[in-house]
């Protein structure tokens, strides 16, 4: 399926950035209601359908097997993804080289927020959203969130709805529209659209649907599990600002410095990821059940057994990738320099399209580092985990894509520095950058890593 975006809003003024501010002021307008009825319309949602998840042995996956041949765990439909090797070598820090499972899903797919104004104020489309993998099984998503195999059907379940808006020409203006990659240490160079458009038609609301102000979004991002990863990384995508501007304003918007330092370090790197079949991934065992490390650290992989009864398809069976820890995912913020800024470190995964990517200052599961020497413990990790309750500016626990992680849940900070760390030497490899400049690298691709998206999006409704 050719995807054609819409006519792309003209040069001008501000007008979309002013209403996106606009909306995120607004908490309660006569359609959306306020954020009581909002959590009445997903509790609704909850006692209106059925969600299972049951973890099962390999041998009872509808669909799925391991190709004789590589090990690979493949579907039949030849769609989908696999789940295949990956191969790494000349990697920074304590292991140069290693090989793990990876999820491969060449396809780009579609993550859609449909915006339109509605009583004055700009609203966007959300759904609640089942996917097996939630921990509290209904989170709210973008208006689509699917992939070309959702697309094409292969599953022979319902059309995705709402998807003509974001692939058929002329539907309505596109605000935004980039293609952003996925978690680099799970997927192989997988990329998603992420896309906004506006439209002025009269849209038919299915009960799982409804329109939030940015507002709205923004405080219920304050709640544990409550708005996915694709809806984070859409709302960071959007043509607004909430920095203040100043008299270095046009320096702090001009980001040709940052992209110079990320493309040396993209130059820098060493690492080399490559697809292998599954059964010369070493170190890691599989039984009935699941494929984890030997050492049961990093993550495992599971079979499903799912039952919805709002999805395109009432049950079916799929893998799905465990962690074996809480995450954190945190950014230092200052405003010492009269300016927002956050600390970003130029981050290299095997997976990542183009290797390197602006992550956060803090992004790792603590328990995959015990016993190594203090050398090897991530940067800054003790430092925004400990930190004082008045520098904690965010502090959510918030859930990975449920479609391809099973209880994944990091916990996202974001923690205020003080002047001595803002003004001590970075090391290798991480850069204060003012806030205004992730705003417009978030804007094309290649810059942002999608926990640095979530995290933009967090810092939005706490700017």
């Amino acid at each position: 399926m050719v995807l054609s975006p819409a006519v792309h809003e003209p040069p001008g003024p501000p007008r979309t950035a002013e209403r996106c501010l606009e909306s995120a002021r607004t908490l309660s307008t006569p359609t959306t209601g306020g954020l009581p009825q909002v959590h009445t319309w997903l509790r609704d949602r909850a006692r209106a359908n059925e969600f299972t998840t049951t973890p099962v042995p390999f041998a009872e996956l509808d669909g799925w097997s391991f190709a004789p041949d590589t090990g690979d765990l493949v579907h039949r439909s030849g769609g989908f993804f696999r789940i295949r090797g990956m191969r790494v070598t000349g990697a920074a820090g304590p292991v140069p080289q290693w090989s793990q499972p990876v999820i491969d899903q060449p396809e780009i797919g579609v993550l859609g927020m449909l915006a339109k104004r509605i009583d004055g104020v700009l609203c966007l489309l959300v759904q609640a959203k089942m996917e097996p993998g939630n921990i509290n099984m209904l989170q709210l998503s973008p208006t689509v969130q699917a992939t070309r195999s959702n697309f094409l059907r292969l599953h022979g379940g319902a059309a995705t709805r709402y998807l003509e808006y974001f692939t058929e020409p002329g539907r309505g203006r596109v605000l935004a529209d980039v293609l952003h990659s996925e978690q680099g240490g799970s997927f192989y160079r997988k990329r998603n659209r992420n896309i906004i458009v506006e439209t002025d038609e009269d849209v038919p609301l299915h009960d799982d649907y409804r329109w939030l102000t940015v507002g709205q979004l923004h405080a219920l991002l304050r709640e544990d599990n409550m708005v996915n990863m694709d809806a984070r990384t859409v709302l960071a995508c959007l043509p607004w600002d909430t920095t203040e501007a100043g008299p270095d304003d046009a320096a702090a918007q001009d980001t040709t410095d940052v992209q110079s330092w990320l493309n040396d370090a993209k130059s820098r790197s060493s690492l080399v990821s490559r697809l292998v079949p599954l059964t010369e991934v070493e170190h890691w065992r599989r039984t009935e059940r699941a494929i984890g490390h030997e050492d049961d650290r990093y993550f495992q992989v599971i079979g499903t057994a799912v039952r919805a009864t709002n999805r395109e398809v009432g049950a079916w069976s799929q893998p799905l990738i465990a962690p074996r820890g809480r995450g954190v995912v945190a950014f230092l913020v200052s405003r010492a320099r009269g300016r927002t800024e956050v600390l970003v470190q130029a981050r290299a995964e095997g997976g990542t399209p183009d290797t390197v990517e602006l992550g956060p200052t803090v992004q790792c599961v603590p328990a995959n580092f015990h016993g190594l020497p203090d050398r090897h413990q991530p940067r800054y990790l003790d430092l925004v985990r400990d930190a004082a309750p008045g520098r904690v500016l965010y502090d959510t626990l918030l859930s990975e894509e449920g479609g391809r992680f099973y209880q994944a849940e990091n916990r996202y900070l974001l923690v205020e520095a003080d002047d001595e760390v803002r003004d001590a030497a970075t090391p290798p490899g991480f850069r204060w950058i003012p806030l205004r400049q992730l705003h417009t690298l978030v804007r094309h691709s290649g810059y942002l890593n999608v926990e640095a998206r979530s995290l933009l999006a967090c810092l939005q409704q706490s700017a």
